[in-house]
């Protein structure tokens, strides 16, 4: 067991964290200068769409019952134009502004940002005779269920931290180029005074002004890549402060001339780009952590994950561009359901294994062409029917050295590595589709997501089409 001097990390709880909030107001809106709010919201597509309304009339919608604006149900369903099966032009939703998640936008100056719950106009009757104004169409609606269910039925509760990668082009047409050449972590990826050091400091800058913690930033592997990490929140506001700090690297690059895209893979010769995820489990029924060893929740949380991951796979990876970027021997977490300590080939790594307090999974699977709402109510939601049941972890760890697509079968048996992740597109909607846990976690929104998927695909495949001109609306819509 590790002595105490030899623990590392910085420690962060769920009540740490939720003590650090704070809430800004109207009144502080004003005195800051801010004229205009951007009330935004994301698609099944993770598409960040927004509307923007002057102060002087959104103070007049705070007076209302529910505050909020109306959004098009087509919209939803709406892709470039092409509408995907089952929606219609017919209906809205009420879009309730949730006063917590107000942001000033220091990128921008005057404005400020306010996410929201998608949620009826009318009350609809439920089967046992119950009114209620909720939709599943909500993806931060189906999170914030997700984490009740946790907390109320498995004593459970979470910790997320976002390390999304992306890349700044100069130009989204042939030939694209990053704005430069460097290696992992390399000081020439940010010389002083160049464009990419200016906007990457800018954006640390604004992210850190609007209350958002960063912990580090870097440049990454690819021609212009680049990574910023933000410190760890409760889930929900892990995902809101994702798409807030997308919105703000976009409009930053663009200020400089750049074109910063969250593409899976533009340069097929280079490493691609995730969205990994940082997941800690917390025991509200007292239950201690220590050193080398995971907690009966951890491992049964892990275990419940393990079992869902390949039908999770579809909505995590939701793109055939995705499956350009992963692989084994890649750096993308492999093709195998596995998991390993300090393991960068396996789609699950455990972190700081040694160190009790911040130790956490990161989440190898995930790129930018998903919804982090969607991911997070699938994942946490796995991983607490594995809490509920008290699942017993199984799978053994891959060993260091090695990984699960160099074992022998006879290897990978003896740990438990017996399944592979989807490997295509179709495979992975495949999976999702016949999935009892998706049709119970997403409800009608699993069948929708499957329809929007597909028009997507659709959209970003055009027939006849060049790879160049595929890849082109691709880093264009992420």
């Amino acid at each position: 067991m590790a002595s105490a001097e030899y623990k590392h990390g910085v420690v962060f709880t769920p009540a740490s964290v939720a003590a650090g909030k704070q809430a800004i107001t109207v009144k502080d809106l004003e005195q800051q200068g801010i004229a205009y709010i951007m009330v935004t919201w994301v698609d099944f597509t993770m598409q960040i769409r927004l509307r923007v309304i002057p102060i002087s009339y959104f103070k007049k919608m705070l007076q209302s019952s529910r505050p909020g604006v109306a959004i098009a149900k087509a919209s939803l369903g709406l892709v470039a134009l092409t509408m995907a099966e089952g929606f219609s032009p017919v209906g809205e939703f009420h879009y309730a502004l949730d006063m917590s998640t107000l942001r000033i936008c220091p990128y921008k100056p005057g404005f400020a940002n306010v996410f929201g719950w998608l949620q009826e106009k009318a009350p609809r009757t439920l089967s046992d005779g119950r009114f209620s104004i909720d939709t599943t169409m909500c993806p931060r609606g189906l999170l914030r269920s997700a984490l009740n269910r946790a907390r109320d039925e498995a004593g459970v509760e979470f910790l997320c931290g976002f390390e999304p990668e992306f890349m700044l082009l100069k130009s989204t047409t042939n030939p694209k180029e990053g704005v430069n050449y460097h290696h992992f972590c390399h000081s020439s990826g940010l010389l002083a005074g160049s464009k990419e050091e200016t906007i990457l400091r800018e954006v640390v800058d604004s992210l850190i002004d609007g209350g958002v913690e960063v912990t580090l930033y870097h440049a990454e592997a690819a021609p212009g890549q680049y990574e910023v990490v933000t410190g760890p929140l409760q889930p929900l506001e892990a995902a809101d402060a994702y798409i807030y700090s997308r919105m703000t690297i976009v409009n930053v690059a663009a200020k400089h001339g750049m074109h910063a895209t969250f593409a899976p893979r533009v340069f097929m010769n280079s490493a691609g780009s995730g969205s990994h995820i940082h997941i800690s489990a917390h025991s509200l029924k007292g239950e201690e952590k220590t050193a080398g060893q995971l907690s009966r929740t951890e491992s049964s949380f892990l275990s419940g994950l393990l079992k869902e991951l390949p039908a999770i796979v579809a909505m995590t990876l939701p793109t055939t561009a995705s499956y350009a970027r992963v692989g084994d021997d890649l750096w993308s977490g492999g093709t195998w359901v596995s998991w390993g300590t300090e393991h960068r080939e396996t789609p699950i790594r455990l972190s700081n294994a040694a160190s009790p307090k911040s130790r956490n999974f990161e989440m190898r699977f995930i790129d930018g062409t998903s919804n982090p709402y969607l991911v997070l109510a699938l994942i946490l939601s796995a991983g607490t029917q594995g809490v509920q049941r008290g699942d017993v972890l199984t799978m053994k760890e891959c060993d260091p050295s090695t990984t699960p697509a160099h074992m022998s079968p006879g290897e990978r048996n003896e740990h438990g590595i017996t399944e592979r992740m989807p490997l295509t597109w179709a495979s992975a909607r495949e999976t999702f589709a016949s999935s009892a846990f998706i049709k119970q976690t997403l409800g009608e929104s699993a069948t929708a997501f499957l329809s929007i998927n597909k028009t997507l695909n659709d959209v970003l495949q055009v027939q006849g089409e060049s790879e160049a001109e595929t890849l082109t609306r691709l880093v264009e819509m992420f």
